[in-house]
């Protein structure tokens, strides 16, 4: 109704309705309206993306059948056609039947900049079974192959089966086909690897509530240049970070040290077939434990390594994505797409895909081998914020600062998914290891948690009292850890916060199950650090926790 006296102008009568009644709406809408109040004039709405949306999206309004026919009654019989028309032109009323909801219930769901998802838009089916594992064969030991039988003769070598794998060999039934998005064949790197990652799980502690993880933290000491953006490798030998000053610094955090490729002169002399060419490429003296990257013209907002560690990805306010080079420590590609500053960027569990997400308000997925993107994810009506791949690699999640958070299918590019209930924009995202749940932190301090499989809000985790920008699940699931801009970093008891978990109709109509009121039983612990912003958390194979940070002497 203020755009509407303002467009045909009514300026002062605009004003005074703005002052009226501004005061009335929740604080969540503050920022909102603060944008809608330096709309004063028709000349302002031209190319105003604000007034866009106002214009062409409809508030999605979620009422009980009653509800709304006592709302329609009450209009009819005042005669208030004006509002009728406006609830016709601008609202879409989501009728559900049963029990009208408790203004608790309507709280928890509300936020968003443009109401509650659709019931429609959270009935697809998703595939969020994990994908079947390689039949890989783990060697027995050293020390075991060596040792003697009863009888005194040597033991034969036989390859063991991993027992952590051996759940994963059987096809979920909430996975998706082999086949339903092509992905990239098993390199015999990947699969040395993926053993070593078997012999680490064997080593891994289990953890609950009765055996919290060990927390070591990275502090970045006078980082003057701005950190902005951190990751760790998944065997936590790396550790990245991106500073406002556009450079890319990379650190050993084990005794081994960076070192990049020899010369194409010096390698034309290495014999290619000795067992030992790999260690005999690398030039020990370019060893370091730093290698600082430059190339950005701005400040590195995101960055990922990717699962190989053979590159690194970092997106920045200059508009692009950089892929770089571990073995050489240099700029592969330069990827353009966005007309704005890129927030954020990962690669996929599986490497070779990427996906990105900015200011243009859209999320793209990328191959490493295209300067095009693959799809263009289109739906948020603010900054994509955070992006996050499944562990299957079959879906996106994105957070924006529209205060939704949305999943999309990689294979066709549609959105299976919107969640709303944030007060703040959306900061950080994190999937639980077995792919059902999904976690999403905000500047309003608050962390839920969704079951991706119905669409539904199953938890409401409240204790930080700042931007909570780290989500990370233990390496069995059992713990979620969450970092914040507070200082803090909190666990929490995910195994209780997901059991028993039953839905009917009514909690498909309200969107979310009955939330307690309190928290409280779930937190497992809250570590203080002295004066560092939690901006990363990860699990290492043995599930310790690394938290990192920039000290702030403020």
């Amino acid at each position: 109704m203020y755009l509407e006296l303002v467009y045909n102008g009514h300026e002062n009568e605009a004003k005074s309705f703005f002052e009226k009644f501004h005061g009335d709406q929740e604080c969540y809408y503050q920022d909102d309206l603060r944008i809608l109040a330096s709309l004063t004039k028709k000349e302002h709405m031209r190319g105003n993306e604000t007034m866009l949306d106002f214009r062409t999206s409809k508030f999605v309004l979620r009422i009980s059948r009653d509800s709304y026919q006592l709302l329609k009654r009450h209009l009819q019989e005042k005669q208030n056609n004006q509002i009728w028309n406006i609830v016709q032109e601008h609202l879409y009323i989501d009728i559900f039947d049963g029990m009208p909801r408790s203004k608790q219930q309507i709280d928890a769901m509300v936020g968003s900049l443009a109401g509650e998802a659709k019931r429609e838009a959270n009935k697809a089916k998703i595939f969020f079974g994990l994908l079947k594992e390689p039949e890989i064969e783990l060697p027995l030991d050293d020390e075991d192959e060596e040792g003697e039988n009863e009888e005194g003769k040597p033991k034969k070598k036989k390859p063991k089966k991993d027992n952590m794998g051996s759940k994963s060999k059987k096809q979920d039934p909430n996975a998706p086909p082999q086949n339903r998005i092509p992905l990239p064949e098993l390199k015999d790197s990947d699969k040395l690897d993926k053993i070593m990652n078997m012999k680490e799980a064997t080593k891994r502690v289990r953890l609950g509530p009765d055996c919290l993880p060990s927390i070591c933290f990275y502090t970045f000491l006078n980082a003057y240049q701005g950190l902005t953006a951190v990751d760790v490798t998944d065997d936590s030998s790396m550790i990245v970070g991106g500073f406002a000053d556009s450079t890319v610094r990379v650190w050993s955090v084990t005794p081994k040290k960076l070192r990049g490729v020899k010369s194409a002169t010096d390698l034309s002399v290495i014999d290619k077939e000795s067992d030992d060419v790999l260690e005999r490429i690398m030039d020990e003296k370019t060893a370091s434990e730093l290698k600082i990257l430059y190339g950005h013209s701005g400040p590195v907002y995101g960055a990922s390594f990717s699962p190989d560690r053979n590159y690194l990805l970092s997106c920045s306010e200059d508009g692009t994505i950089r892929l770089w080079s571990l073995l050489t420590f240099s700029c592969l590609v330069g990827y353009k797409g966005h007309n704005y500053p890129v927030w954020d960027t990962q690669f996929s569990p599986y490497g070779y895909y990427f996906v990105s997400g900015g200011h243009d308000r859209v999320s793209r997925l990328w191959a490493t081998d295209h300067y095009q993107p693959l799809r263009i994810f289109a739906g948020h009506l603010a900054d994509v914020t955070c992006t996050r791949f499944h562990p299957n690699s079959n879906y996106i999640a994105t957070g924006s600062a529209d205060r939704t958070v949305r999943l999309w299918d990689v294979l066709n590019g549609n959105c299976v998914r919107i969640f709303t209930g944030h007060k703040g924009p959306v900061n950080s995202l994190a999937f639980s290891p077995n792919g059902r749940f999904l976690a999403t932190g905000a500047t309003d301090g608050r962390v839920l948690l969704w079951d991706i499989g119905h669409g539904l809000m199953v938890g409401e985790l409240k204790g930080h009292s700042d931007t909570v920008y780290a989500l990370k699940f233990s390496r069995d699931g059992e713990i979620l850890a969450s970092g914040s801009m507070d200082n803090t970093v909190k666990l929490w008891d995910a195994v209780k916060a997901f059991e028993d978990l039953e839905t009917d109709d009514f909690t498909t109509a309200t969107g979310h199950i009955n939330l307690p009121e309190s928290s409280q039983d779930l937190l497992l612990g809250t570590y203080m650090t002295k004066s560092t912003p939690v901006i990363h958390l990860h699990f290492t194979r043995r599930n310790l926790l690394l938290a990192a940070g920039a000290y702030s002497s403020q």
